[in-house]
């Protein structure tokens, strides 16, 4: 399986608009954050989307994505969802929807907002196309097979919200996540790679922070354990020296091999 870190950055994304900080001017291209997305691939060809944040088609391109098999929501927030006009590029060479996956609540989100991605009554002209997706709900720790992928969902706070986390066979992908509950920690058992958030050093009330992401990664015991989410508080290279082994910051652009 491999893993490919599509944007790694916060909701304002690394530089941040009217911040002339040392890290938003950093030459280091891993201080360059997109908002957050991946995409896995199985040994057999499946390939999953995790989002489609704003900065989708310019991240696709640069990873050589040209398409993928289904998208995994994790929740409706803007920066993991308004890309999505952007899958048009890879809805329009299927000959079916592109599926879909997501909470009830976030489909249900994400019908609203783009009524006409899975409305197949609004019909593009002739001589034009529109993206266009199929939904599936997913239902907390119900697992689901997506090609030849064995996907679990399950649930995370972030503040008055809840997200979707996934374990994809042997990796763990939690992101925007508050707290990860005794549930969610014996299902991440046994990954080999795991994805966290990690905002500040210090609390904040929606997003682990680096201390929290650090002691969540540990009870978890992953081979590798790699930190998203991240914003312009630290340099990268400063943030790889000083964490524990095994665990280091993710950045765009990054592919890692899950065995």
């Amino acid at each position: 399986m491999r893993l490919t870190f599509l944007g790694t950055g916060t909701s304002f994304g690394v530089p941040q608009v009217g911040c002339y900080c040392a890290v938003c001017r950093s030459p280091d291209p891993r201080d360059k954050r997109t908002r957050v997305g991946a995409v896995v691939e199985s040994a057999g060809g499946t390939r999953l989307l995790l989002d489609t944040p704003p900065e989708l088609r310019l991240q696709l391109i640069a990873n050589s994505i040209d398409r993928v098999d289904a998208v995994l929501f994790t929740h409706d927030h803007a920066d993991h969802t308004h890309g999505l006009d952007d899958i048009r590029a890879i809805s329009v060479r299927r000959d079916a929807p592109l599926p879909m996956y997501g909470s009830a609540a976030t489909m249900q989100s994400l019908h609203d907002k783009f009524r006409y991605v899975f409305d197949e009554s609004m019909r593009p002209m002739p001589g034009t196309a529109k993206p266009e997706g199929h939904t599936f709900i997913v239902e907390p720790d119900v697992p689901l097979t997506i090609g030849d992928l064995t996907v679990q969902p399950f649930t995370v706070p972030h503040g008055r919200f809840e997200v979707t986390a996934y374990r994809i066979g042997p990796l763990g992908y939690v992101t925007d996540a508050k707290s990860v509950s005794e549930s969610g920690i014996a299902l991440l058992q046994g990954v080999k790679v795991l994805v966290l958030n990690a905002l500040f050093r210090t609390s904040h009330p929606t997003h682990l922070s680096i201390p929290e992401a650090v002691g969540i990664a540990r009870q978890v015991g992953a081979g590798r354990t790699y930190l998203t989410h991240l914003t312009h508080e630290n340099f990268h290279a400063d943030l790889e020296a000083e964490l524990p082994a095994g665990i280091s910051p993710a950045f765009d652009g990054l592919t890692v091999r899950v065995e």
